[in-house]
């Protein structure tokens, strides 16, 4: 029996902030990454510096942001008021410090809880601190959160305040960031603030029309009438139809992107349908007037409530009627004063009115199927826990996942090795149907398609998607590779919001097992990492090919779903292009796709 543990006062510990911040940095960025992901912890980072120096403009202070990343050094440079420099050490180091708990000094602001910059400075492993007022500057120096020096003096600089960083290798192992992610976040922020001037690497990004010029970026040809747009001191929102399936939405709330949307997203698109209801002075169904809606809304609030550091969901209750109000109001006299726009509008309804009522008799042919899916979908082994769920002291649950995997036997062997409180797995009968081109009727005279899309829970919108990643799991070889092509078209095609949303994964397996007898064994995802462990565990290494994911062991498994999962996110930046490229990968064009491979194809060298 093992000697027990002498538990007293010695065992207590208390952490200090910086302590705190790098022991548990998942609580303060949500999640961690190399960079490979657009949410992954470095762009957070950057995220936080630049929303202080937007935080500036809102109040009128500075109209222009230079961001630059050079290897992995970032600088932000505003031209606002300048961090007071008496302050300048306690505002980027000690937690519950800024400027942000005085209203008359920021009034709409994405940083509230004197949270972020400390983080950044914690999670840094160098992080320099700039202040200049008046042709004087002040700086500050810090390792990992830990001052180093200081300095201060008389300078020719305009008054603002720039911040340098350098992620902590430590903690963001083997990371880099990519610039097409920062140039995404940089559009973000140049739509959301019309009249700012962000230069990142000297590339200058500016809109002058907000949120407009967003949808015009996002949907471009493919909507059918001229967007309607509005805008207040607290409020703006933009949104228009196009022929496509599912809607697209974005939403904000004082610059910050709410990826969950929340309350004003709600509201929004309910203002939209009672504006649509009064115009018409018929009782069209939600579903009806927003598939094929694109729309983005951001509002300006006081006190917003997130549901987390990272600000992905707003809270806020008493936002939700004065937004409803408000977008009602101006998109109702919208409509009455351009009937060309409205009479476009009106015609997308009643052809969704008219498509949802063929869907509704595709149900009640399929009702039996749906029936017994309501209590047991076939081929799917559910895990405990799913998203949105809340623990046991209302804390949000870890993030979950279902594998959308190939055949039983690669199923058999993750259900033995699987998290069954996060992970759950759905097995493919074959290669599902190609759904392009066909209507969304088509989804319930097709079991599998039906399924899935109850699996997820995904039928009216993605609002109550019970898992946080869909993972699609496939071998390595030709069919593998098309069973993955006939998922992503079947999401792309009618719950495209799953993608734009970041939902969407690609599980990546590796393709060699190199171990000795005895010892660890070494898991390889190219030729190329296999040579290496060859040459590092020697000529005696035993080499084994996985030929597909049924092939390997639950063992094996276990060891690349758990801590160290490889996943390869299935990202779109929107929708713009997607039906022209679904068109070409995906449709009857077999003579001019095969003129395309053969001319495109890298045949293997043999030696």
């Amino acid at each position: 029996m093992a000697e027990a543990v002498k538990y007293d006062e010695s065992k207590i510990k208390t952490l200090s902030s910086l302590e705190h911040i790098r022991l548990r940095p998942g609580m303060y960025i949500g999640r961690m990454g190399d960079g490979s992901n657009p949410n992954d912890g470095i762009y957070i980072l950057l995220k936080e510096i630049i929303d202080n120096s937007i935080d500036e403009f809102i109040m009128g202070a500075g109209r222009r942001i230079d961001v630059k990343l050079e290897n992995n050094l970032v600088t932000v440079r505003d031209y606002g008021r300048g961090i007071p420099p008496g302050k300048l050490v306690e505002c980027v180091s000690v937690m519950n410090t800024g400027g942000k708990y005085n209203d008359d000094v920021f009034q709409f602001s994405v940083g509230l809880n004197g949270v972020g910059t400390k983080a950044v400075n914690a999670l840094s492993e160098l992080f320099i601190a700039r202040t200049v007022r008046e042709g004087k500057f002040r700086e500050a120096e810090f390792c990992r959160g830990e001052l180093v020096a200081e300095r201060e003096g008389e300078c020719d600089d305009k008054n603002g305040t720039c911040i340098s960083f350098i992620p902590d290798g430590k903690l963001f192992p083997n990371y880099v960031f990519k610039p097409e992610y920062i140039e995404r976040r940089m559009w973000m922020y140049a739509y959301l603030n019309s009249g700012l001037s962000i230069y990142f690497n000297g590339n200058r990004f500016y809109s002058q029309n907000g949120l407009k010029d967003l949808l015009e970026a996002e949907c471009g040809e493919d909507c059918l009438y001229d967007i309607i747009s509005y805008k207040s001191k607290t409020i703006e929102f933009a949104l228009s139809h196009s022929n496509n399936y599912g809607e697209i939405s974005y939403s904000f709330v004082n610059g910050q992107y709410t990826n969950d949307g929340g309350t004003h997203l709600s509201a929004f698109k309910e203002g939209v349908l009672k504006a649509i209801n009064a115009y018409t002075g018929k009782s069209y169904k939600a579903d009806e007037v927003r598939d094929g809606m694109a729309g983005a809304i951001a509002i300006k609030l006081k006190d917003p409530v997130f549901e987390s550091q990272t600000k992905n969901k707003l809270g806020n209750t008493d936002v939700k009627w004065p937004i409803v109000e408000a977008v009602k109001t101006a998109v109702e006299d919208f409509l009455h004063r351009n009937r060309e726009v409205a009479d476009i509008l009106v015609d997308k309804v009643i052809r969704n009115e008219q498509l949802h009522r063929q869907i509704q008799e595709a149900k009640k042919k399929s009702r039996e199927a749906v029936k017994k899916t309501s209590l047991r979908i076939p081929k799917l082994k559910d895990c405990k826990l799913h998203r949105g769920d809340k623990g046991k002291k209302g804390e949000p649950v870890p993030e979950t996942m279902i594998f959308l995997t190939e055949g039983d036997s690669a199923a058999g062997s993750l259900e033995k090795c699987r998290n069954v409180n996060t992970q759950a797995i759905f097995a493919l009968k074959g290669k599902p149907l190609n759904v392009f081109g066909e209507k969304r009727d088509k989804i319930y005279s097709n079991d599998e398609l039906l399924f899935i899309m109850q699996a997820l829970d995904i039928e009216n919108d993605i609002d109550n998607l019970r898992y946080d990643k869909v993972i699609i799991a496939t071998d390595a070889d030709v069919d593998g590779m098309h069973i993955r092509n006939l998922l992503m078209t079947y999401f792309l095609s009618f719950f495209d919001q799953l993608v734009m949303h970041g939902h969407l994964f690609v599980l990546e397996t590796p393709l060699y097992r190199v171990r000795l007898k005895k010892g660890k064994p070494v898991y390889c995802y190219s030729d190329a990492e296999r040579d290496e462990a060859v040459k590092r565990l020697g000529k005696s290494a035993e080499i084994t090919r996985f030929k597909g994911l049924g092939e390997i062991s639950p063992d094996d498994f276990g060891e690349f779903i758990g801590e160290d999962i490889k996943l390869l996110p299935v990202t779109l930046d929107n929708m713009r292009n997607v039906p022209e490229i679904l068109s070409f990968y995906m449709g009857n064009n077999t003579p001019v796709r095969r003129e395309y491979i053969m001319n495109n194809l890298e045949l293997p060298l043999y030696e």
